[in-house]
């Protein structure tokens, strides 16, 4: 029976949606349309695929414990995460998912590689899109799917339709195009035949291989390496690191799409969208004057705007085209045609030094989150909830000392020698330089307050004992 694995590309780090995408939370972590995210719709979707297997999830290390407890939450079970040293772009990522799904499926598999960032709404058209796919898979063809463009589109490239295969719905590739200007772009829609780049791709496992053998030995090499030399335990596979950052930067469309003659397309129509700036938001369910509101927020007398409010009250009076995004930490103010130039305000950003570049206030980890709720010189405030069942590191800190004041819950302490509960209401004090640990042992999630005070507050200044995530002594979130 033929095992048709989804590939979620769940890399990246979203800049492009900043402030809400940060690149420690990029947007595949967001939910941004509905109750879930990108991520976890991208793989229910997979799912609803026939003879569809568990996905397999390639992301890198500082995010791999943000992808499985998503799709743990989504009901995802037995999905495989790949964890990359570092992003190479799709063409390695996709050699080491067909290497893998080789060696655990099957030469004849058939990988579904997908972004895990992107919107496609109608489900029963991409359904039926993918089994048209398949087919040509199956007939030995490497399919990439066309999106069919609604408005002459700048940034994107696009495919153009060549001739007939033997599978119904599918066609040659006559040309890649690299993105067009406004009126090549405008020509394009008016021929017809041309379709934008979505950067999917569906093949057999075998059929993939033989073609990157041929046109990039040197990768397809690289990435088996990675995989045969990769450290694995339950929950994720490491890709060898000195293998895998040996290959080549480099996309599937160069790599291999743009000369293999095994290339096929399949058009999709489904409301596909790469969600590459805010004005995705116009997309969504708009009032009588294009406003799109998404959270607390009042409009009064404006016309054509897109707001997005996380965390308080956003109000507009009086304005027309804006994009207004705010979280607990920034907000962006920007007109639409200059939405994209975020990218500039993330660069100067990085290049001061700026926390708000890099993380959200509220930051997760796999036993559950923390977030800042002010800080000093010599002193920070947090705000802990560990879920029920986890637990923190056995750890110490050289520079600092920690008080910690249970909200809700129940807290079991491991403080030097000394294991013991603390209810609501009570506290404890961690003097610098002792072993402790904090856990959750009940049903509810733990909720506390931490008081830091020192003279370095640094998330650095960790040694671990012990961790029941296989997280490094020190330095490891």
């Amino acid at each position: 029976m033929m095992t048709l694995l989804p590939v979620l590309l769940a890399g990246g780090s979203g800049t492009r949606l900043w402030p809400l995408s940060r690149e420690q939370y990029p947007k595949q972590f967001l939910a941004l349309t509905d109750d879930r995210t990108l991520l976890q719709n991208t793989a229910l979707r997979a799912r609803q695929l026939p003879q569809a297997a568990a996905p397999l999830a390639i992301c890198g290390e500082h995010h791999r414990f943000i992808v499985a407890e998503q799709l743990r939450a989504a009901g995802i079970a037995g999905s495989t995460i790949l964890l990359e040293p570092e992003g190479r772009n799709t063409a390695p990522a996709a050699a080491c998912a067909a290497h893998w799904a080789h060696e655990t499926y099957g030469p004849d598999t058939i990988l579904f590689v997908m972004a895990a960032d992107h919107i496609i709404p109608d489900t029963a058209a991409f359904t039926a899109a993918a089994e048209v796919a398949v087919k040509a898979a199956q007939a030995g063809h490497i399919v990439s799917f066309g999106i069919k463009p609604t408005h002459p589109e700048t940034g994107f490239g696009y495919i153009k339709a060549g001739g007939a295969t033997a599978v119904d719905g599918a066609s040659t590739i006559a040309a890649f195009v690299e993105k067009p200007v406004l009126a090549k772009a405008q020509a394009f829609l008016e021929e017809g035949g041309y379709f934008w780049n979505g950067g999917m791709f569906l093949f057999r496992a075998d059929v993939f291989l033989a073609e990157l053998a041929r046109l990039e030995p040197a990768m397809d090499a690289a990435c088996r390496a990675a995989l045969t030399d990769a450290k694995r335990d339950v929950d994720f596979v490491r890709l060898d690191a000195t293998a895998f950052r040996s290959a080549r930067n480099e996309s599937i469309d160069y790599a291999v799409m743009e000369t293999t003659e095994k290339a096929a397309l399949v058009p999709l129509d489904a409301g596909w969208d790469d969600v590459g700036s805010w004005t995705f938001l116009a997309t969504l369910p708009a009032d009588a004057r294009g406003n799109v509101a998404r959270g607390d927020v009042l409009i009064e007398d404006s016309d054509r705007s897109l707001v997005q409010a996380t965390s308080r009250l956003v109000s507009l009076i009086g304005v027309k085209d804006l994009v207004v995004v705010e979280t607990g930490d920034a907000v962006l103010v920007s007109t639409r045609d200059r939405v994209q130039d975020v990218k500039k305000v993330v660069a100067r950003l990085k290049a001061a030094g700026r926390s708000e570049a890099a993380s959200h206030p509220r930051v997760y980890r796999p036993w559950g989150w923390y977030e800042t709720i002010s800080l000093a010189d010599r002193y920070q405030v947090k705000r802990i909830m560990v879920k029920p069942g986890e637990k923190l590191s056995l750890q110490m800190h050289h520079h600092r000392a920690e008080h910690w004041v249970v909200v809700t819950g129940t807290a079991r302490v491991t403080n030097g020698e000394k294991v013991f509960l603390l209810g609501e209401d009570q506290s404890t004090y961690i003097p610098l330089g002792h072993s402790h640990r904090l856990e959750n042992p009940g049903k509810v999630p733990l909720e506390l307050i931490e008081v830091q005070s020192g003279s370095y507050l640094g998330e650095d200044d960790i040694v671990r004992f012990e961790d029941v995530y296989g997280r490094t002594p020190a330095g490891m979130p």
